[in-house]
């Protein structure tokens, strides 16, 4: 075997263990973008499409993840986010829809975040807007650090922190009336 046929084989064995660790890691991460999705979708059947469609992504694309630029689930949820947008976009093609879909309009439509939420809860986090429900769903429900959420959602840390805290000041306003 020749060097360069022999470098090139120890090549595509570093790139194939390198993919197999990316994926293993990503997938270990499976409930996390679930979760975004499940949070940004109106059903289960949508929150496994998005959740698929984010993962195809990331595998296509899974060179141009660097971790010293940020974390695997932060890169993954940004994925998942963005299949999102992408999804409600071509929906409101599909039912030639006149509205524009905003950054935070297509993370939308009367979601729920997770099972098990009490329905007091669920109900709460509906009458939230749209911006304040991601901002609740990365933060509170993922546990996102605020400089990992605030690079998914595409907005300063400040930004992030402050429309955390006016939505968790309106979610505390909600389950007062649910409770009422």
């Amino acid at each position: 075997m020749s060097e360069t046929s022999s470098d090139e084989a120890r090549r595509l064995a570093d790139d194939a263990r390198e993919r197999v660790r990316f994926e293993e890691e990503a997938l270990a991460l499976a409930d996390q973008v679930y979760r975004v999705a499940r949070g940004v979708s109106r059903s289960k059947e949508e929150a496994e499409d998005l959740m698929q469609e984010a993962y195809a992504r990331a595998f296509r694309s899974w060179r141009r993840f660097d971790p010293r630029r940020g974390a695997p689930r932060t890169w993954l949820c940004r994925i998942a986010r963005s299949a999102a947008v992408d999804w409600f976009r071509a929906e409101a093609r599909r039912h030639r829809r006149e509205e524009t879909y905003t950054r935070d309009e297509a993370l939308l439509e009367e979601s729920v975040f997770a099972e098990g939420l009490s329905p007091e809860l669920e109900s709460a986090l509906r009458r939230l807007t749209p911006a304040e429900r991601e901002v609740v769903a990365l933060r509170v429900l993922l546990e996102l650090d605020g400089p990992s959420a605030a690079r998914v959602l595409g907005i300063s840390g400040t930004a992030c922190s402050t429309r955390l805290s006016r939505a968790l000041k309106r979610l505390e306003e909600e389950m007062t009336h649910v409770r009422d």
